[in-house]
């Protein structure tokens, strides 16, 4: 008998762990949305029911959604899959049964069932088969409803949120929230009468001995409402009195459902007598629904750590308009910011939706510098190549076509703003109600805000001529870019075509702007100016030949963080790109005055719009394009990034410099990446877990394959590929493993 119980004990186990170490798909999404049947009731998550009628909710409007999942359980290779959608929670299929697919492909996977209904709730689940052709059980059912419309195409958002926060302090009537949010206050106040009147003051700046400063400067806000209190003890609701410059026709506009909101982290109560709890004060912080757990960074540098949650927390912050917007002085999306937050969004939350819509929004909605229309290209090819979902390229073709400026292009060879060619059917096509676009660079230029030579514009000098290097470098990266998406769309005379110019370009533009004497990046063709920005960008984009990458390399060095917040994404990018991993990490983790943790050093908590106020005396303490780090961390210092578009297969290119060790946890549409590494001389070890139905290129620390080494992958010494200085490991499959390289 016990030798019964044990045999049957045995099997429960073993069929314990059978499902233990099953592959099944899990995080699935629609339309790139994880949370589909999330309900809120003015920004407040309720709980879901099957068919809803108030509130907000998500609505997919799409005739044909797209689905995406990850596999959890065992690190296996999808080679097939099967998708039911039902209109019942039986999930039979009645919808579409896809059959059995033979496809890898796990990321927008375009719905081919019956037509969907408008104002129907759906259910969907997926099975895979691996490359065994073992078949996996379902996943759990996923919900999503229809809008009340459907169209051929659209962008499915989430409402946005609302949390409710307590203070961090409370004492003598003064009140720290701890970070900034964009938000609401509402107060549970006592009083003995009805003739009391509170003042309630909100900032996000203090003074030196505590209280909140009163008059900031610049956009730095503050904000004081007088508050008539009633006899007895009432919940009081602080109406947020709306900005007149970001409620302007441009800006966009809080919804309804949410109200006004403002930034401030501080609250002070005037003329209030009675006795304040933590509980008696609520800020209702509005956010676009967030994953705070998805992302994760920690290193030996507290400087840097704190670098890392400063943006980190910016970006979800920073989401209060539903759109990414520059802060809240204009309220307004511009390119620039966009293209830093989308990459600073990626790198910290499994969240595509956001991005998409807000780039989406300045396809129609163009600023004015000609870079800024270039990287709605940039941005198009990043939304493809983070999710593998090519719809919205496919559906905005025609308008990314445009947002190339090819008619802008002269017989040099390169765009120009200046010779005569930007025309009003241009400007029509791009979506530009303005009068003409202008080149940039950078910002703020000298001469204007007030800023002269002691602390001037962010440009570094840069000369402006008809024909710039900047400019030309965003124009041949976009040809490249829209060249990757034309070849996926499957039309291969464009893809011909960009391809033909962008080597047009990088002819004319090294010939023009390339001086092989000194060996940098001219910034036009008429000036012998080189600044920090000609070169940065050229490395960046790949237009700096291969012999000439340490030169410029050097000369970026020494030109120091001579950028503005914005153009530190390319300098970040430029550093590493040139494999100047020490000086990366000293720009990271600087506590210089032009740094990030200078933003901290001055009191806020989310990102500045500029390194500091003597820079930008108008800046606003609450700008996303601030917030570099967010995804140079991830991306550049510890190396990861998709190499095919949906992380079908990605690099991990550590460059940590000196830094003793780091771990990092990155969320992708194929699941989670975690890398960690120690280092000490002579050897590296790293462990890295790689998402099923992926596999990693795992790129070896320059410093340590200079001379002879080995490496081994788990217990196994492996041979790597590449040449000196430049080794890899290719095809590291899926799983938990220790790679091991030590100089000999």
């Amino acid at each position: 008998m016990r030798r019964k119980i044990v045999y049957i004990l045995f099997l429960v186990i073993s069929v314990i762990q059978s499902y233990a170490q099953q592959a099944v798909p899990e995080k699935l999404m629609c339309d790139l949305l994880a949370y589909t049947d999330q309900q809120y009731v003015n920004g407040y998550p309720v709980q879901p029911v099957r068919r809803f009628s108030g509130g907000q909710f998500v609505r997919i409007a799409n005739r044909q959604p797209a689905f995406s999942w990850a596999i959890g359980g065992a690190p296996v290779q999808q080679t097939a899959y099967r998708i039911l959608v039902s209109e019942n929670p039986e999930n039979q299929g009645n919808v579409w049964d896809s059959k059995k697919v033979t496809s890898a492909q796990s990321a927008g996977v375009v719905f081919a069932g019956n037509a969907l209904k408008p104002n129907t709730t759906y259910y969907w689940m997926v099975q895979i088969w691996d490359e065994k052709d073992q078949e996996s059980r379902f996943s759990s059912p996923a919900i999503f409803f229809t809008d009340s419309v459907m169209v051929d195409y659209a962008t499915a958002k989430y409402p946005l949120q609302k949390t409710d926060q307590f203070p961090v302090t409370v004492q003598n009537n003064r009140i720290d929230f701890g970070k900034a949010a964009f938000g609401q206050l509402k107060l549970r106040l006592s009083a003995k009468g009805d003739t009391d009147t509170v003042s309630v003051h909100l900032g996000e700046v203090i003074k030196a001995d505590g209280s909140i400063n009163r008059q900031p400067g610049g956009s730095m806000r503050y904000q004081v409402y007088r508050l008539p209190l009633r006899a007895g003890t009432h919940t009081y609701q602080v109406q947020i009195n709306p900005d007149r410059r970001n409620t302007g026709p441009q800006a966009i506009k809080m919804p309804a459902y949410i109200g006004e909101v403002l930034p401030f982290r501080y609250c002070e109560l005037e003329g209030y007598s009675g006795t304040l709890q933590q509980t008696d004060v609520i800020r209702a912080a509005v956010h676009y629904p967030f994953n705070d757990a998805a992302a994760d960074f920690q290193s030996a540098d507290t400087t840097l750590n704190a670098v890392w949650e400063l943006c980190k927390y910016s970006m979800k912050a920073t989401s209060f308009a539903g759109v990414y917007v520059d802060g809240d002085r204009e309220r307004i999306p511009y390119e620039a910011d966009a293209y830093i937050n989308q990459l600073g969004h990626y790198a910290t939350d499994r969240e595509y939706s956001l991005a998409r819509s807000s780039h989406e929004y300045l396809l129609q909605h163009a600023t004015w510098p000609t870079e800024w229309i270039l990287q709605s290209v940039l941005m198009a090819y990043n939304d493809y190549l983070y999710t593998g979902d090519i719809r919205s390229a496919r559906h905005n073709y025609t308008d990314l076509k445009a947002k190339l400026l090819m008619p802008l292009e002269d017989s040099s060879g390169l765009i120009s703003t200046r010779t005569g060619r930007q025309t009003p059917a241009l400007l029509e096509s791009i979506h530009f109600n303005g009068n003409a676009l202008r080149d940039i660079v950078d910002w703020p230029h000298t001469g204007i805000l007030g800023l002269g030579n002691e602390e001037g514009g962010e440009t570094d000098g840069f000369i402006f001529t008809n024909h710039n290097a900047v400019v030309n470098a965003y124009y041949y990266k976009a040809l490249r870019d829209m060249q990757v998406m034309a070849g996926a769309l499957g039309n291969k005379t464009d893809e011909s075509m960009f391809a033909a110019r962008a080597e047009q370009v990088k002819k004319a533009f090294r010939k023009l702007f390339w001086d092989a004497k000194r060996k940098l990046v001219l910034d036009g063709s008429s000036t012998t100016h080189a600044s920090l920005h000609a070169n940065m960008f050229a490395m960046v984009f790949g237009l700096v030949e291969e012999q000439h990458r340490k030169a410029v390399g050097d000369f970026i060095r020494s030109r120091g963080m001579a950028c503005s917040v914005y153009g530190s994404q390319f300098l970040m990018d430029a550093v590493y790109d040139a494999g100047d991993e020490q000086y990366g990490l000293s720009l990271l983790a600087s506590q210089a005055v032009r740094s990030w943790y200078n933003m901290i050093r001055a009191g806020s908590t989310i990102t500045m719009e500029a390194w500091d106020n003597k820079y930008k005396p108008n800046q606003d303490w609450n700008h996303a394009w601030g917030a570099v780090p967010a995804n140079i961390i991830p991306r550049k210092l510890m190396g990861i990034e998709p190499l095919t578009p949906g992380w079908s297969s990605f690099r991990i290119k550590p460059q940590p410099g000196d830094l003793p060790w780091a771990k990092i946890k990155v969320p992708t549409i194929k699941g989670d990446i975690l890398v960690a590494y120690e280092q000490s001389a002579g050897k590296l070890v790293m462990k890295v877990t790689i998402p099923a139905n992926t596999t990693a290129q795992v790129v070896l620390p320059a410093k340590l394959t200079q001379g002879k080494f080995s490496v081994m992958l788990d217990t196994k010494t492996v041979k790597s590929s590449g040449s000196k200085g430049a080794y890899f490991l290719s095809g590291v499959s899926s799983g938990m493993h220790e790679i091991t390289i030590n100089q000999e």
